[in-house]
Formats: structure tokens, C-alpha cells, sequence
């Protein structure tokens, strides 16, 4: 399917350096927009879940602690003991 749209200069400008550095068509970029916006949406229409709320985050950070899921409550407090000395 085709589709044309409509957008401002600086957007164009953007898109066009983009493409340059990166290699990719234009098109590739647009596309590569409209399914990431189309994810963030479903994640959003999914409700008001935890899980969707923190979907982006999910699996991101690594604290180096092993037991951090089963024991957090422990170590959230060793943490506030620490911090309080």
C-alpha cells in the first residue's frame, strides 16, 4: 500500500540526514516510525497493567545483584540501614 503524508520542513530535513548516515530509504524510516508508534499503542491499549506501564523497561537494567526478584525487601532494607549510617 502506498501512502503519502504531510509534515513539516524540519521533519523532512531530519528524515533526509538520517537517511544519509544511515543508509536507509527514507521509506524504510517512515515505516520503521509507524510500527514502533503502533507498538507503544498497544502497549498503551492494553490497560492500566503494571506490565504495560513498564513495558519498555522490562528486562533493561541489570543490578549485578542475583536474588534481587525473590529477595528485594532485604535488600531494600540493608540499602536503607546503609544509607541512614
Amino acid at each position: 500500500m502506498q501512502m503519502t503524508i504531510r509534515m513539516p520542513d524540519e521533519y523532512r530535513s531530519r528524515i533526509e540526514e538520517v537517511s544519509e548516515k544511515t543508509g536507509l530509504k527514507k521509506s524504510d524510516i517512515a515505516r520503521m516510525a509507524i510500527k514502533k508508534f503502533l507498538e507503544d499503542f498497544d502497549v498503551q491499549a492494553r490497560g492500566d497493567r503494571t506490565s504495560a506501564k513498564a513495558h519498555d523497561l522490562i528486562g533493561v537494567v541489570n543490578s549485578g545483584i542475583p536474588d534481587l526478584g525473590t529477595n528485594h525487601r532485604r535488600h531494600l532494607l540493608n540499602l536503607m540501614r546503609d544509607q541512614k549510617q
